[in-house]
């Protein structure tokens, strides 16, 4: 699942998953909507934007976190955002992916969630 209020951004990340043999099980553009969507549609893994309207990444990972403990969530974040990328690790989080997007280091760190 993709989370990330930005269309441009999702379609990028849906392109570099699906080239790469990830099938997209949902798309999230607000933080709020994240525990629904992911209740609904169990995905194995789901990258989360840290900077999110209304509900923030990092409080919707804490929500989605105690939902399932065993969920796997890999932060997006862009430069400078370190800080806040420590706390979603401390959170749950798996790995984090910096933008702009590489494709190889994405698909780097959600192998590496994934284990």
């Amino acid at each position: 699942m993709i989370v990330d209020d930005a269309i441009f951004m999702r379609k990028v990340l849906r392109e570099i998953l699906t080239d790469n043999g990830y099938e997209i099980a949902g798309e999230v553009s607000r933080g709020n909507e994240v525990v629904t969507q992911y209740e609904a549609i169990r995905p194995d893994l789901v990258t989360l934007d840290i900077m999110l309207p209304g509900t923030d990444g990092i409080e919707a990972l804490k929500q989605l976190m105690q939902k399932d403990p065993h969920a796997k969530v890999v932060m997006i974040s862009s430069l400078g955002q370190d800080e806040l990328v420590n706390e979603a690790l401390q959170a749950g989080a798996k790995g984090f992916i910096i933008k702009p997007f590489i494709p190889k280091a994405v698909i780097s760190v959600l192998e590496k969630a994934q284990r």
